[in-house]
């Protein structure tokens, strides 16, 4: 998902370096979207994992 984020977020500084506003507006849009989703599932994995080790080990 952070590849994705990256290809919308270098398609949005081509896009404004040539001028075409509209697009670049709407990939950085979907680039700050998609890196925050890719943050949140991060952080929500990480939880995951944590509690599953916690679960795990009995501590």
């Amino acid at each position: 998902m952070l590849k994705w984020a990256l290809i919308f977020a270098i398609v949005a500084i081509v896009a404004g370096a040539l001028g075409f506003g509209g697009i670049a507006g709407a990939a950085a849009g979907i680039a700050k979207l998609l890196f925050f989703i890719a943050v949140v599932a991060f952080l929500l994995f990480l939880a995951l994992g944590v509690f599953a080790g916690r679960k795990l080990t009995g501590r």
